[in-house]
């Protein structure tokens, strides 16, 4: 309980700061507490490594921002501060595998909580570097040119930092001094996570269409004002919805993995 109650005090603190800054919504902010919170209470081990997603993450987001809005405006339905559905969206699973391992503890509830979020890291990693070098990026499953931000998009540096950001989130597992063979199943399950999140960006999320400006979209409403309708893939599949599954998955899988040892 003390440890409980320190993580919110803690996590409630790091949220002000990231809401000052522009990087959380209020709502955000206080999805980031309550995970924070979970994280400090199953183990300083679950911080540390739910601290450098956080700050890794958010360093990305800010570098570059306005130009990276240039490119992806049209496209991306959200943009700036993250709200409570993105957050719980890569950090729901993580939180969820932390109140697990209160309850009962294993080493799996450790290998799902890492592994999705290393499939977290590694598509906001792939997202945030790939759209700030530029590059134009190709469809995962045609190799046809897309516009920056379209989901399923993929270019050669954002595939390279899809790597690094798993390969972060295993060398902290490592670094906390957790098995080489649980931090080698984070990292397939962060990359193979990170790998379907762009699968099913290409294949299965909704695309709306703008018909003044005759494009595809991922927006309600365009950055023209325009209001958009519904044109392929599952309208409930949102860019939010595939990246929670995604995170899941990529949890899952090195949970599986882990159940194997």
């Amino acid at each position: 309980m003390f440890r409980a109650a320190v993580g919110l005090a803690l996590a409630a603190c790091v949220a002000m700061v990231a809401r000052r800054t522009r990087s959380l919504t209020d709502g955000g902010a206080v999805a980031a507490t309550v995970i924070g919170c979970a994280a400090v209470a199953a183990g300083w081990s679950w911080a540390a490594i739910l601290i450098v997603y956080f700050v890794s993450s958010t360093l990305l987001s800010r570098a570059g921002r306005a130009e990276k809005e240039r490119r992806t405006t049209s496209m991306v339905a959200k943009g700036g501060a993250r709200d409570a559905v993105q957050v719980v969206a890569n950090g729901g699973v993580f939180a969820a595998a932390a109140i697990a391992m209160l309850i009962w503890p294993d080493i799996r509830w450790i290998a799902l909580g890492a592994g999705s979020l290393a499939a977290s890291a590694a598509d906001t990693w792939a997202t945030e570097i790939g759209t700030l070098t530029g590059g134009e990026p190709r469809s995962i499953l045609t190799a046809q040119p897309v516009r920056p931000g379209t989901s399923g998009g993929v270019t050669l540096i954002g595939s390279i930092a899809a790597g690094a950001g798993a390969g972060g989130t295993t060398l902290v597992v490592l670094g906390l001094g957790w098995s080489a063979y649980l931090a080698a199943h984070v990292l397939i399950g962060g990359v193979a996570g990170a790998f379907l999140d762009s699968v099913l960006g290409a294949t299965l999320q909704a695309r709306r269409w703008c018909d003044a400006c005759e494009g595809e979209t991922e927006r309600t409403v365009h950055d023209c004002g325009t209001a958009t309708r519904p044109l392929r893939g599952m309208v409930w599949l949102n860019n939010d919805a595939v990246n929670f599954l995604s995170s899941a998955a990529g949890g899952l899988l090195a949970a599986v993995l882990t159940n194997h040892v």
